[in-house]
């Protein structure tokens, strides 16, 4: 099965006025939509209030976090305060955003553990 790239509007756009011979209308009707389609692409996008509240809870998470100090998810739960009211799932999937750059992983006897990278 051949991986084909899927066409995209604003793809479309542009190979109709590369290939067609098109009225003056025409062509500025298209130049118009690839204008708006260019301007919702640059939108820049503000964080939801659900992203900023996360964003809290991750800072108090790696505030609360000792480095070279292994955690659960459930010792962070317990010792964290930002942590306090949320589920364990919650937590886990917020601490799982922070590998790679601030938390790293451990499985010790199939056990995640979790602990603050030193920089």
């Amino acid at each position: 099965m051949a991986n084909t790239k899927k066409m995209t509007k604003s793809l479309y756009f542009k190979q109709i006025l590369a290939n067609y011979s098109l009225t003056q209308d025409e062509q500025a009707f298209i130049q118009h939509e690839l204008e708006f389609l260019e301007k919702k692409n640059s939108a820049e996008k503000k964080p939801t209030a659900q992203q900023v509240a996360n964003q809290k809870i991750q800072d108090g998470i790696l505030n609360g976090m000792k480095p070279g100090h292994l955690y659960t998810i459930t010792d962070i739960m317990k010792e964290i305060p930002e942590c306090a009211e949320l589920t364990n799932q919650r937590v886990s999937a917020l601490v799982r955003q922070l590998l790679d750059t601030k938390v790293e992983r451990v499985v010790d006897k199939r056990k995640a553990y979790f602990r603050l990278i030193e920089s």
